[in-house]
């Protein structure tokens, strides 16, 4: 097993990042996928020259990372490697901070709007001249449940579902979806949205999927615009947490 790829520059490593990094390694040089096996920490112990309690924490810090997964009983497999410790790590820093004016969701929602707005050309080439009428249920969804004053969070994630996975680079998708997350977990520690300000997200959704039919990216960025101004509006307010 070939060491060293992930070594620190910063100073000398301890037998546990010496191990979790061997670890990381393996994963790659095997060509290994999210829910293959791993070797037993016996195994690791013996390939890796490490101590069995050295082994033990860089699989404790590997599965925090979701890199690792440990089923008791079962052994030890590739984790799904997600984006979910960095949500949790947001979010938590967001209730650590409860006094900031919501600073903390205010940033999350404007690296979302960021990206957004960063990925038109490629949403309007994806989708120029597209027909899907799976993503127009969803919007028609959003649109009448506005009307009735409801919101619509499982819908509005479906949308951005669906306009990015055809996207060809996953990444931003999967960085959307982090974002996302933190933004349901924490959102309902707002006040209840104004009506006029759900019909405008609603209908902002449907701007942006026919600016991207059409292949207007000028329009998709100023629909993307419309979309999150009363989320951030609702985050300005002069309000605690």
């Amino acid at each position: 097993m070939k060491r060293g790829t992930y070594a620190s520059t910063s100073g000398p490593t301890t037998q546990a990042s010496n191990a979790m990094n061997a670890i990381k390694d393996y994963i790659l040089q095997s060509h290994l996928q999210p829910g293959d096996p791993l070797p037993t920490e016996s195994q690791l112990c013996e390939t890796l020259e490490v101590s069995r309690s050295s082994v033990r924490e860089a699989v404790r810090t590997l599965a925090a990372l979701d890199i690792v997964e440990v089923r008791h009983g079962h052994g030890m497999f590739v984790g799904q490697v997600s984006m979910r410790p960095m949500v949790e790590s947001l979010v938590f820093r967001g209730l650590l901070k409860p006094g900031d004016d919501y600073r903390s969701l205010r940033e999350v929602v404007e690296v979302r709007r960021t990206l957004d707005s960063a990925l038109a050309e490629s949403v309007v080439e994806t989708w120029r001249g597209r027909e899907d009428s799976e993503i127009d249920a969803v919007v028609d969804e959003m649109e009448t449940l506005a009307e009735h004053g409801e919101t619509f969070t499982d819908q509005d994630r479906s949308f951005h579902d669906m306009l990015l996975a055809r996207v060809p680079n996953q990444l931003f998708a999967h960085l959307m979806e982090a974002f996302w997350a933190v933004h349901t977990l924490t959102v309902p520690m707002l006040d209840a949205p104004h009506p006029e300000d759900i019909i405008k997200t609603a209908n902002a959704h449907r701007a942006m999927l026919q600016a991207a039919r059409v292949g207007d990216v000028r329009a998709y960025r100023e629909a993307v615009v419309t979309h999150y101004t009363p989320l951030m509006n609702a985050l300005r307010q002069d309000r605690s947490i």
